[in-house]
């Protein structure tokens, strides 16, 4: 990995701005440290210092994460730890430890940084790549940023479906087991419900055709309720799954090829993708802030794009054989962005309440 050289500041942080975020606390050696204004050099020193990062939601098996903690130990000796779990469950971990944190940085869907941010749970950072990001991937403040995309796909094991399914009607019309997770806390599986509302002419303000659509399969007895992990999908447990892109090319892979088949709707999906936070109790503050800077680097987007994720960065050109392991572009064609990611926001907050009530009551 190429040493980063570029040098940037981090803005002081006012008063205003730390009362808008519901900081009850300002003076703690965290957000003095990172109020200051520090050149990239003096950060990669202070993370050195740190040693380590922890993370949560960042496991080595998601969008090639392992490689990018890999490359910060072999470059800046920082050891690293995760904790994988839902990005619901990242931001009530970070409000309930508060100052007796255990976690620096997280990966979380992008409806959950802004209310990161409204829980005043987030350290703001800009990276030295900042305006290479689309204004929509972003907060103006620098509390969180997308590193990576990812599209609704479905993944099918041939094993146990002859005919796979392109659209979301052949998945309603179908006879087999349908995976989609834990609707009430991951955002992998809420995004898949507004990509089925999408499909049935609904969109950010309203996922009510989704959850019909879901309860329709529920009702059939084909709402599975197993997790679509590595384990599962090699026993052939699970005949079809929704999930991200990158999620169902990396299992495909990593299992068979031949035998897993990984398809964008070709009706309608989402594009949507995963923001960093930091923790504004990080306990290694600047190693998380230098954790950051690589995951925009043009080495940290070839990593996460070797795990199968498309970079947020559109000017960074991708090696020969990582642009051979993605999907073609005319898969892509229907897939569309979330545009008011505001709504959105709202919607997502919903849903956990209205699955319970409109889905899984239906579950035979």
């Amino acid at each position: 990995m190429k040493r980063i050289t570029k040098i940037l500041s981090v803005g002081l942080l006012s008063t205003s701005l730390l009362a808008a975020c519901g900081q009850s606390e300002t003076n703690t050696e965290e957000t003095k440290a990172v109020a200051e204004n520090l050149s990239l050099e003096e950060i990669t020193q202070k993370a050195k210092e740190e040693g380590e990062v922890a993370s949560v939601a960042m496991p080595d098996s998601w969008a090639n994460w392992g490689e990018t903690w890999k490359e910060l130990e072999s470059e800046y000796s920082l050891k690293h730890k995760d904790t994988d779990m839902s990005s619901a469950e990242e931001l009530s971990k970070f409000e309930s430890e508060g100052k007796n944190a255990t976690a620096d940085i997280g990966d979380v869907g992008i409806n959950f940084g802004p209310l990161a941010k409204d829980k005043g749970l987030t350290l703001p950072y800009k990276t030295s790549y900042w305006d290479d990001v689309p204004e929509w991937a972003k907060d103006d403040e620098g509390h969180w940023v997308l590193g990576y995309t990812g599209t609704i796909a479905f993944l099918t094991d041939k094993n146990n479906v002859k005919n796979p399914p392109k659209t979301w009607d052949d998945i309603l019309n179908g006879d087999y087991k349908v995976a989609i997770g834990d609707v009430t806390k991951g955002t992998q599986s809420q995004f898949a419900v507004l990509a089925a509302a999408m499909s049935k002419g609904g969109d950010e303000k309203n996922i009510e055709s989704g959850l019909e659509y879901f309860a329709q399969i529920a009702k059939q007895g084909r709402l599975s309720s197993i997790d679509s992990s590595i384990a599962n999908l090699e026993k052939g447990e699970v005949d079809v799954a929704v999930v991200w892109d990158f999620n169902g090319l990396n299992y495909r892979d990593q299992i068979d090829k031949n035998r897993f088949e990984v398809t964008i709707p070709e009706d309608t999906s989402v594009v949507s993708g995963y923001t960093t936070v930091i923790n504004k109790n990080a306990k290694h503050p600047h190693a998380a802030m230098l954790a950051r800077e690589y995951i925009l680097s043009d080495e940290g987007q070839i990593n996460l794009a070797r795990g199968y994720a498309r970079p947020i960065r559109d000017n960074v050109k991708l090696p020969a054989d990582v642009q051979e392991k993605v999907l073609p572009k005319d898969q892509y064609k229907n897939a569309k962005p979330v545009e008011d990611f505001k709504a959105w926001d709202e919607t997502a907050k919903q849903i956990p309440q209205l699955w319970q009530e409109k889905v899984l009551i239906h579950v035979k």
